[in-house]
């Protein structure tokens, strides 16, 4: 018998418990898409919001957008894409970037392209926030979305596909001609990537598996003047997960945009810092540094060891016997007080799950597969004494906690800063 991969066991319990489906999959699929369920929808947005949370939201200095998937012509043009953004083909260069017309009348159509990065929607409302906001430089402009390369080849799960998601920003400073600016772009080259193996230790990527590689000048994409690739060992080799790039002046220089500082009197073009986090490598990676398989209580069980803020499930309230309406009825309320906003205004605890599908352990078990980090289960004793027994993922340990001290205690395992 030939034993799966660890490969084809991460994608095969993606799709069983709901991560990610293959796209358009009941008319046989299509190569490159694939859809993400509804807790592969709740993790990537966890690691969305606690992107956003860490390097906008927090700081000062960095301005949140959300420009438009579709963009002129022109806009790839001055930027080098329609030259430069290429794989061989046959012998012929091959441009990868998805073409179609805005209009329906054939002599008023548009031609644009769906954006393959997201850089040139923070470029190209570069003076927009300048004459809205006036930042001093150095500051940044971010965004979240999606973008479209026709891959030739897409493959390896989530890895190369032909729509995915990212997250981004570019980071403005001095050119090293202005006062003030010899070093800056090495300085914050140095800081974006402390910060970068940062987040890679907060949302909970595996350290050791993450290693830089210098891009050689040979291989540098033609905005780059140096670029660093976070790579990850993935079950199917050593690949890149993020990048961190200095595109110098390339992109405003080619837009004509320039900045005037107001306290110097200088107008310049500044350089610009790039840190590009891929959201479904994200997940992925995540999903192969999570995934364990152990043995707890003499049985052989798998689990992701998910950290709470990024598991798509937090917690899940089990009645012990779903045959018991006074268990069940119990347990409803146990999971609507977690689950819900109380009166004072705090939030609850939202992703919560109600589960009485199958005996407890089974459902131990499930919910370990998909990494929740936490079960309450509602027994005969909690109709008594008003407690509940919760239960740690990763130990399989178990402790009887009152009712209505439930839900602080959860707020604070799950919410905790490590």
């Amino acid at each position: 018998m030939i034993s799966e991969s660890k490969m084809e066991k991460i994608i095969s319990l993606a799709k069983r418990r709901g991560f990610v489906y293959p796209g358009s999959e009941i008319y046989g699929g299509l190569a490159g898409t694939w859809d993400y369920g509804p807790l592969g929808a709740e993790m990537m947005y966890n690691i969305k919001d606690t992107w956003w949370k860490k390097f906008v939201a927090s700081r000062d200095d960095m301005y949140g957008i959300a420009s438009s998937i579709m963009m002129s012509e022109q806009v790839w043009a001055a930027s080098g894409h329609l030259k430069h953004f290429t794989d061989p083909l046959e012998g012929k260069k091959f441009n990868t970037m998805f073409k179609s017309k805005a209009g329906a009348l054939k002599d008023e159509t548009t031609e644009v392209y769906l954006r393959p990065e997201l850089a040139q929607g923070m470029f190209v409302n570069f003076k927009n926030i300048v004459d809205s906001f006036h930042p001093k430089i150095p500051f940044g402009i971010a965004q979240i979305g999606r973008c479209f390369r026709n891959e030739i080849s897409p493959r390896d799960f989530l890895f190369r596909v032909r729509e995915f998601d990212l997250m981004e920003f570019e980071y403005f400073i001095r050119p090293a001609s202005q006062q003030g600016g010899e070093k800056d772009w090495e300085k914050y080259f140095e800081y974006w990537r402390k910060k970068m193996w940062d987040w890679i230790k907060e949302v909970g990527i595996d350290e050791k598996k993450v290693h830089e590689l210098e891009v050689p000048k040979n291989e540098l994409a033609h905005y780059s003047k140096r670029t660093i690739d976070f790579q990850y060992d993935f079950p199917f080799g050593k690949k890149e997960l993020y990048g961190l790039a200095y595109r110098t002046d390339h992109d405003l220089k080619n837009h004509k945009l320039d900045y005037y500082d107001e306290d110097t009197k200088e107008r310049f073009v500044p350089h610009v810092i790039e840190p590009t986090f891929g959201i479904g490598r994200t997940l992925l990676a995540l999903l192969d540094s999570a995934y364990i398989e152990d043995e707890l209580g003499g049985e052989k069980r798998v689990f992701l060891r998910l950290k709470p803020h990024i598991a798509p499930i937090k917690v899940a309230v089990f009645p012990l016997l779903k045959n018991k309406p006074e268990l069940v009825k119990k347990a409803k309320e146990v999971y609507e007080m977690i689950k819900k906003d109380p009166p004072d205004g705090e939030a609850g605890i939202h992703s919560t799950m109600f589960d009485d599908n199958g005996n407890i352990g089974k459902r131990y078990r499930r919910q370990d597969e998909i990494g929740t980090p936490y079960c309450i289960t509602i027994d005969f004793e909690t109709l008594e004494k008003d407690d509940v027994t919760v239960r740690d993922r990763d130990t399989g340990k178990q402790e009887r906690v009152k009712i209505d001290e439930l839900t602080n205690i959860l707020k604070k395992l799950i919410f905790k800063k490590e």
